[in-house]
């Protein structure tokens, strides 16, 4: 096979995937609810239309996502105007606290095998390629 950044890119989304829901099933979070958790912790109070663009998601799956992140009891959900605010719960506070260490866990183990200054110059180069737009978008950790 090709060593590509593609290869490199779909292989490091595998391991980190798997190593999240290994870590959040215990919370009863999955993987692809993990982002919007973020998301509502770094920006308490936003709107779900403010969520949706954000994470570049279509109104069905978001609309499906908020319901199961409420009815889990992760986020909150409050009608102020013509708009529904949410906010993490106790119980996503403690999910968006964990959040945080896997992301810092995972990249521990994925560059085990570098320097501080190997891994300082890993992620600064690929933060040259990401494409135009996804680091603005996608919330920083």
């Amino acid at each position: 096979m090709f060593q590509t950044l593609a290869y490199y890119a779909t292989v490091f989304h595998r391991s980190f995937a798997a190593y999240t829901s290994t870590r959040l099933q215990a919370l009863g979070l999955s993987y692809g609810l993990l982002f919007p958790v973020i998301y509502v912790g770094k920006h308490p109070a936003c709107t779900q239309a403010e969520l949706t663009a954000a994470l570049g998601m279509d109104w069905g799956y978001s609309q499906r996502i908020v319901t199961k992140l409420v009815a889990d009891g992760f986020l909150t959900r409050e009608k102020v105007g013509r708009a529904y605010h949410l906010n993490l719960s106790e119980q996503g506070q403690d999910a968006f606290a964990v959040s945080h260490q896997v992301f810092s866990e995972w990249d521990q183990q994925a560059m085990a095998a570098l320097d501080q200054s190997e891994q300082t110059q890993l992620l600064s180069l690929l933060a040259k390629v990401v494409p135009d737009g996804t680091q603005s978008t996608h919330m920083s950790l």
